[in-house]
């Protein structure tokens, strides 16, 4: 078994009238499948309103199904008692960091975790030192969260996650509210603890850009799972995607563009080395 695997998943939320009777059940997740093995990096893309978020917050029990079932390495989230374990498992990282940080000096920020699951202070050091060099911010560690830039608040929020030691980190469109400069930051660190660390990564997002680099991509619409392959295999489908109301990198749609005027180029180039490198060929 995966580290995270849903069958049949489906969760459903009602909307009551203003004399409270129920007016509409609405279905965010409808009957979903997945399994996301230890160790990988997958991005679920999908426009406002698709389900993505709320798929993200049954996998650290925020939410719990109305039917199927979701497991959380060996636990089933319907588990009650298996809570606690479930949360250190797969540690969630929130849109704003603002949401997430609870101390006022950076490295109290990141030991706050560990100190509530009772680890001894000797070690929650330990774990502050590791978590804040593996998101490059050991040099701020005596700072106020209120001195750093929205990308750093938001590398301290992923150190405070990683100080709890989770097998996996589950990330719902962590830079959503940052500038370009933050969304490079971010991902870069996301990706280093994937491939430094075995961090299984889930990555929520609606940024094509930030999904180039994950293992497999998974794409939601209407609270069901409609694509799923590897960045190449997913991309290569602009007009698809575009049913889905959504972008592809620009790269990927600019060899669209050219192929429409006539040029020979490959349908699933992402990045401007590949595009670089493929009209260099045309020469």
């Amino acid at each position: 078994m995966g580290i995270i695997k849903t069958a049949k998943l489906i969760y459903e939320y009602v909307q009551h009238d203003e004399e409270n009777k129920v007016a509409e059940v609405n279905r965010a997740v409808d009957a979903v499948d997945i399994d996301i093995e230890t160790g990988e990096f997958v991005a679920v893309l999908g426009h406002n309103g698709s389900g993505k978020s709320t798929l993200a917050k049954h996998m650290n029990a925020l939410l719990l199904p109305t039917e199927g079932t979701i497991w959380v390495g060996e636990d089933d989230t319907k588990n009650e008692g298996a809570l606690w374990k479930i949360r250190q498992t797969a540690g969630m990282v929130f849109q704003n960091p603002d949401n997430q940080i609870v101390a006022s000096i950076v490295e109290e920020d990141v030991g706050f975790g560990p100190e509530n699951m009772g680890v001894e202070t000797r070690k929650i050091w330990e774990r502050v030192d590791e978590s804040l060099k593996a998101v490059g911010m050991t040099a701020y560690r005596t700072f106020s969260p209120n001195r750093l830039s929205g990308g750093q608040k938001q590398r301290v929020a992923i150190a405070g996650v990683m100080a709890m030691r989770p097998k996996c980190i589950v990330l719902d469109e962590p830079t959503a509210m940052l500038d370009p400069n933050g969304r490079k930051e971010v991902i870069r660190t996301v990706r280093e603890l994937n491939e430094k660390e075995n961090i299984t990564v889930i990555l929520i997002t609606h940024y094509m850009e930030e999904a180039i680099s994950a293992d497999r991509i998974i794409v939601m619409d209407d609270g069901k799972v409609v694509m799923e392959g590897k960045p190449k295999e997913v991309f290569s489908q602009v007009d698809r995607l575009k049913e889905y109301r959504l972008d592809v990198p620009q790269m990927t749609e600019l060899a669209f563009e050219l192929r429409k005027e006539g040029l020979t180029l490959p349908e699933d180039i992402l990045t401007i080395e590949e595009m670089v490198e493929a009209l260099c060929r045309l020469r």
